[in-house]
């Protein structure tokens, strides 16, 4: 057991390491990192001609008949502070700027790489966690690259002056001193080890904090609509605790640390100054030497206690670098393919499924879709009913390659989706999902949002057709207005009229609509369907569908259960069949008559049969 933890302390003790991987970052700003070496090697160099100066007052003896050479070594200390600010200004400048720009890169290359992946990486690492890492985690890197990694090499420069201009001073006293190395060292590198933890701990429970308030604050009307605001502040509370409980650990380790370091190395240079002050009683050393040493023992004894500050901000850093690298290492599930096949350049909107199957990663033993075999004819209008947990919006996952199939193959005009780039296939792709994302933005830059290059006039026009245009003119500020997070000021029929005039100005060959008028009014919703069929009249639509007026207007329909597509057929042709359509129509409708009035299919209770045949 005792060795099993051996490895384990050896393993954390290399984390240090991952540091590292933040050098990729620096390697474009190398003129950044020489500017800054420089001004840095200046400081350290005048800090060190300081105490020389000294010396030479001291050994002066204050004579009187010498006030000239005293004036002129602290004209020169004054000239040697100026040049110390000047260059100490420089040092911060580049150093500060150089961090700026690294973290800013940073950041950027963490949003890029995570905006990239395929939602199984969200199946097992929340959103608010990966925004903590891209903000907290990136704040601690730009501390110690900002200030921290400055401060260490100047004080690594006055470490190793100092060594070398105590040995000029006085060898003895400086062997003495070298003899303190390693009792300040082995402290400061394992505590550093429990620093670590704690830090990489305290973020941890930092962002489960961050992904615990995003989540309920931006579903603020249900936490408040189901009184349940007294048990999120207690999960709240309970995450921000540990937080503050993993920061606390860390903190008196640090602070134990600086203790134990501080008292050795004061310690140490009181019992060297004790000897020397005896050397200068006997003669073998000045009082001007002794002074000179105090200084540079004074320097040394600084830096060693800034080092153990910086180490444990290293360690600190080292917790924040290994959270991003997790991002950064991560591969996609999705990704193009080295040598992509072309999409026609003509698109089609020819969809094949080949005997699929798929299960969704966060449940492997679970089938969303079973050998299932599909062919959409370019230009068809398909829709796709059944009972929820059907697989109706798992083709559409498919199609859009969010995920790929574990049997069987799915093509686009005749190209295999995981021959393809995917960002070609969602190209030629338009989708209405059941729950739109509006963003905080104006109306216009959310209809805008499919095709960024669109003229204004093509974004009303689009707007016109998905029955938006009259309460988009209502609003306060017409299309300039904001929406808010979320599209918070507008009702649910708003958001999801702003999601199809999206949809209608991407002008894609295919049409995903998963549910796209289940928010609407019947008035709206007619307007819309209109506007749909003169849509779907050159372009291939695919429909997830529960009101029959969508339902009836389709080319073909398509039955679900379980996974596999159990009826194919118009709306009278299924009816007659008596299968699973006509008896989900049943289960909802007293009589078809209410049926052929558009009702919805989604609000059914499935008899015991029903939920045994699912």
């Amino acid at each position: 057991m005792a060795g099993g933890n051996e490895t384990e302390d050896r393993a954390k003790s290399r984390k240090i390491g991952l540091l590292r991987r933040l050098l990729p970052f620096f390697r474009p700003y190398k003129l950044y990192v020489l500017a800054a070496t420089l001004a840095l090697l200046a400081a350290a160099g005048f800090m060190l001609t300081m105490p020389i100066a000294l010396r030479r007052v001291i050994d002066l003896g204050f004579d009187p008949e010498k006030a000239d050479y005293i004036d002129k070594y602290f004209i020169a200390l004054i000239g040697v502070a100026a040049a110390l600010a000047i260059a100490t200004a420089l040092r911060f400048y580049f150093v500060s700027r150089l961090g700026e720009r690294v973290v800013t890169d940073l950041r950027r290359a963490v949003y890029d790489h995570a905006i990239g992946m395929s939602p199984r990486f969200f199946e097992t690492i929340r959103t608010g966690e990966t925004l903590s890492r891209i903000t907290t985690d990136t704040t601690l890197i730009q501390s110690l690259v900002s200030s921290s990694v400055s401060i260490a090499l100047r004080n690594v420069l006055l470490l190793l002056g100092g060594i070398v201009m105590l040995f000029f001073t006085s060898a003895k006293l400086t062997g003495l001193v070298l003899l303190l190395v390693p009792l300040v060292i082995v402290p400061i590198v394992m505590a550093g080890r429990k620093v670590r933890g704690f830090s990489r701990d305290a973020q941890d429970k930092l962002a489960e904090s961050s992904a615990i308030a995003g989540e309920t604050l931006s579903s603020i009307r249900d936490v408040q609509s189901y009184t349940q605001e007294d048990a999120v502040r207690l999960r709240f509370g309970e995450a921000t605790e540990g937080s503050f409980e993993a920061a606390r650990k860390r903190i008196a380790a640090r602070s134990l640390l600086t203790a134990v370091v501080i008292f050795l190395v004061f310690t140490g240079i009181v019992g060297v100054m004790w000897i020397g002050a005896r050397d200068v009683i006997s003669g073998t050393l000045s009082a001007g030497e002794l002074g000179q040493f105090i200084l540079y023992a004074l320097l040394v004894a600084g830096a060693v206690g800034a080092l153990t500050e910086i180490w444990t901000q290293a360690q600190q850093a080292a917790g924040a670098t290994e959270r991003l690298v997790e991002i950064l290492d991560s591969e996609a599930d999705i990704k193009p393919p080295a040598n992509p096949v072309s999409l026609p350049a003509v698109p089609l909107g020819e969809i094949v499924f080949e005997n699929v199957s798929f299960s969704f990663p966060s449940r492997p033993d679970e089938r969303a879709l079973d050998a299932l075999s599909l062919h959409i004819a370019p230009g068809e209008t398909v829709a796709v009913v059944g009972p929820s947990g059907a697989g109706k919006t798992t083709l559409f996952h498919l199609l859009q390659r969010f995920y790929d199939p574990a049997k069987g193959r799915i093509t686009l005009d005749g190209v295999a989706l995981d021959e393809a780039d995917p960002q070609a296939v969602r190209a030629r792709l338009a989708v209405v999902p059941q729950e739109p994302a509006i963003f905080a933005a104006s109306v216009l830059d959310n209809i805008r949002f499919s095709r960024p290059e669109a003229s204004e006039a093509e974004i009303h026009d689009a707007a016109k057709a998905a029955a938006a245009h009259d309460f988009i003119h209502a609003l306060p500020d017409g299309y300039a207005t904001q929406v808010g997070e979320r599209g918070v000021m507008l009702s649910g029929g708003q958001k999801q009229r702003i999601a199809i005039a999206r949809a209608i100005l991407r002008d894609a060959p295919v049409l995903l609509l998963d549910e796209a008028t289940s928010a609407l009014d019947a008035q709206s919703e007619r307007d819309v369907q209109d506007a749909f069929e003169r849509l779907s009249q050159d372009r291939t639509t695919l429909v997830i569908a529960h009101r029959l007026a969508t339902v009836k207007s389709a080319d073909r329909i398509l039955v679900m259960e379980g996974g596999r597509i159990v009826a194919t057929g118009t709306h009278d042709e299924l009816v007659e069949q008596d299968g699973l359509y006509a008896r989900l129509a049943r289960l909802q409708f007293t009589d078809l008559r209410a049926v052929e009035a558009g009702e919805r299919l989604d609000t059914i209770t499935v008899e015991p049969e029903a939920v045994s045949a699912r």
